[in-house]
């Protein structure tokens, strides 16, 4: 059997996309277009195969924009490949939803209590827009009758920790929050499991973000740290909950309907899509099956 040749391409390429990454992040600027294929190549004193594969290696980065027929353009940094790497570790060990917890504790709390001392009206009309949006869809979602509504609410959700972010006048702080949007929206779902175990609703979570946008608001920086600190072991304790035994075998049929719809949503919470079944469900990625300590 004929083996394919080895790649002897890849590890010049990847000389090559790491200078080629130092040039883009360091002369250009969002929106520029790179030199022609032809013309890199040439610069970089390689194959034209090469260079199309260094082009590559920056567009998996998130740092070029990539489209047959023109050439590449320089992207406006974001947080989705932080995202994508944040989803598959949870995809990959439902376990990491803990890990994740223990970054929120220390990323949200610093965020609050630098918004409480520099959140510019701005942020928090942002904060306030994504607060009246989860009220509403908690309201729409009161009845069962709009399937969609959890849905609403949990991208509403991550929008007000997002526009706290925002809010704390930290780049760094908002940028690692936009990556962090999905994985937080799929949490939530395993959450507000949890929650509903405990007899509460939508409309609780609501009440506790009010409180920390209240003291936000007000300069209120203990008050928002403390709210936060709260919020969080909340979530820690209702996503254990939610993938407890007792939740899982409880011999009310709950468990056994967490397992078959949890396969069927496993992406709703990525593309905003939902159906019935999400009431009932925790994390959409997740497997039903796992167990915490």
């Amino acid at each position: 059997m004929t083996m394919p040749a080895p790649d002897t391409s890849r590890p010049s390429a990847i000389s090559v996309a790491d200078r080629l990454t130092q040039h883009v992040l360091g002369t250009m600027t969002p929106g520029m277009r790179l030199p022609s294929e032809a013309d890199l190549a040439e610069r970089y004193g390689v194959s034209r195969v090469t260079m199309r594969e260094a082009v590559k290696m920056l567009a998996g980065r998130g740092l070029l924009d990539v489209a047959r027929g023109r050439r590449a353009i320089v992207r406006q940094p974001d947080g989705s490949v932080f995202a994508e790497f944040l989803t598959s570790l949870l995809r990959s060990d439902p376990k990491c939803l803990f890990d994740l917890i223990q970054v929120r504790r220390s990323l949200e709390v610093q965020s609050v209590t630098l918004a409480a001392r520099h959140a510019s009206r701005a942020g928090i009309m942002a904060a306030e827009a994504a607060l009246d949006r989860m009220r509403a869809a908690a309201e729409a979602g009161r009845s069962g009758a709009d399937p969609a509504a959890q849905t609403r609410f949990h991208q509403a959700d991550a929008d007000f920790h997002e526009a706290l972010a925002l809010s704390s006048g930290n780049r760094v702080l908002s940028y690692l929050f936009e990556g962090m949007a999905l994985p937080l929206r799929e949490s939530f779902y395993a959450s507000h499991r949890g929650q509903q175990l405990r007899g509460l609703s939508l409309a609780d979570s609501v009440t506790a973000h009010a409180h920390i946008l209240a003291c936000v608001s007000s300069g209120d920086v203990k008050g928002a740290s403390d709210a936060m600190s709260k919020l969080i072991d909340d979530a820690e304790r209702d996503i254990r909950a939610a993938y407890s035994p007792e939740s899982l075998d409880g011999g009310d049929g709950k468990g056994d309907r967490l397992r078959r719809s949890a396969a069927s949503v496993a992406s709703s919470a990525a593309d905003g899509r939902s159906d019935g079944a999400l009431s009932n469900t925790a994390s959409p990625t997740l497997s039903a099956n796992k167990r915490f300590p």
